[in-house]
């Protein structure tokens, strides 16, 4: 049985808040008899109820393989998974639908082109930047291309602000120097990179760039046309959408050159027992039954949150973050925000003196009802930077609210008046 849905008048430009938690069941239960307050959206957003029936939809009445079912059902199916790829295609503006790879994820996504682009253009003592800032999924890939092909990493430095050093960038590239890959917004530090100057930068001098889109597209508008990116990857279950589907998209000259990354069923032309053919982008990077119903869903997301617009939703986030910065630097000194970029998303890492941020997360849980993320948020390099072990992460989604956030702060003053007293 679906979900009813809840009847909504969404203002044009001010979202209705209190309707659109009404879209997301998870919301209204509670944890430990206390209301819920989700502050880990950096992690895992939750689900509308549109989703959510979607996915009922789709498995009571539509579910079959694609493409070459020659009947009704496998059709319907077929249809609505062309549709879906159109759908991603237009929210990051991506010139041809054929631009689009639908992946496991984002961390597959940048899987494959490491080894995909690189394993076929990389040699020895060729040179790979990333930042210091970035996710172990924009990290380990390369170091095992480099391992394969004897290819050199480097790294891209953050300022004191945690924001990336642009001078520093451009003195590491230099004619060895044959690919970018970082960041749109950092997992830890809520930075937003200025990516038309670093892609511009790296364009002069004939570098692909790779953008690791995972923060960015539940928050701003992404246009692939504009940014002249190379390449822009991101997953679906950090836009509303459910787990085990991403998105890649790569420029067609790119795509086409480019090997196959995986091997079987759908990603051919032809198989012999003497020679393979491929097909053409982007099914040769799609081997074996797609995950029909996660892209589906994918696209039902994308529709929810293009219906209450990007530039809504940012304007939104963005008091929200202004707002936990205002009131959390009221419980200075305990509480230290690491990171403090002029350009930020809607995520707040910090530390509280001498209190491990496990116990923060383990009060917060049992005593408020508030989850936020808490260790080093897959990326240890970068917190060797900050000289910090681990720090706790509050990270915000349009459905949260101030009042959210005072409860969040409410239980940080309780975490002191533990350890502190």
């Amino acid at each position: 049985m679906q979900i009813p849905m809840p009847l909504k008048n969404k203002l044009a430009k001010a979202l209705d808040i209190n309707s659109i938690r009404l879209d997301f069941p998870i919301l209204s239960q509670k944890v430990n008899d206390l209301p819920l307050v989700y502050l880990d959206n950096a992690a895992t957003t939750q689900k509308p109820i549109k989703v959510i029936n979607r996915i009922t939809e789709y498995l009571s009445f539509q579910n079959s393989t694609v493409r070459r079912g020659a009947y009704s059902l496998s059709e319907k199916s077929t249809a609505l998974f062309n549709e879906a790829r159109q759908k991603v295609a237009k929210f990051i503006n991506a010139k041809q639908n054929s631009e689009i790879v639908f992946t496991k994820g984002c961390t597959e996504a940048i899987n494959l082109i490491a080894n995909s682009y690189g394993g076929s253009v990389f040699k020895p003592n060729d040179e790979i930047i990333i930042t210091a800032m970035e996710h172990h999924a924009n990290i380990v890939p390369w170091q095992l291309i480099c391992e394969k092909t004897q290819a050199k990493l480097k790294i891209a430095p953050i300022n004191e602000l945690g924001e990336l050093n642009l001078i520093e960038l451009e003195k590491l590239i230099n004619p060895k120097t044959r690919f970018l890959s970082l960041c749109h917004i950092s997992n830890v530090l809520g930075t937003i990179n200025p990516l038309k100057k670093i892609i511009d930068l790296a364009h002069k001098h004939k570098i692909p760039v790779l953008i690791d889109g995972s923060q960015a597209a539940p928050h701003e508008l992404i246009d692939v046309q504009d940014l002249d990116c190379d390449f822009y990857a991101f997953s679906g279950h950090k836009v509303y959408a459910t787990t085990g589907i991403g998105v890649l998209y790569g420029k067609l000259k790119h795509l086409e050159q480019m090997p196959p990354y995986q091997a079987g069923g759908d990603m051919i032309e032809k198989v012999s027992f003497e020679k393979t053919t491929y097909a053409a982008p982007p099914s040769k990077f799609e081997a074996g039954t797609p995950p029909i119903m996660e892209v589906i869903a994918l696209g039902e997301a994308l529709d929810y949150i293009t219906n209450l617009g990007l530039e809504n939703i940012k304007a939104y986030e963005h008091s929200l973050l202004k707002y936990a910065e205002n009131q959390l630097a009221k419980l200075v000194p305990e509480v230290t925000i690491i990171g403090q970029a002029t350009e930020k998303a809607s995520l707040i890492s910090f530390v509280i003196d001498s209190i491990h941020p496990h116990d923060i997360g383990t009060i917060l849980d049992q005593e408020f009802g508030v989850a936020v993320r808490v260790g080093h948020h897959c990326a240890q390099p970068l917190m060797n930077i900050l000289k910090v072990p681990a720090t706790a992460r509050a990270s915000f989604a349009f459905y949260n609210t101030k009042e959210e956030i005072d409860i969040l702060i409410k239980g940080l003053k309780r975490v002191i008046e533990i350890f502190k007293y």
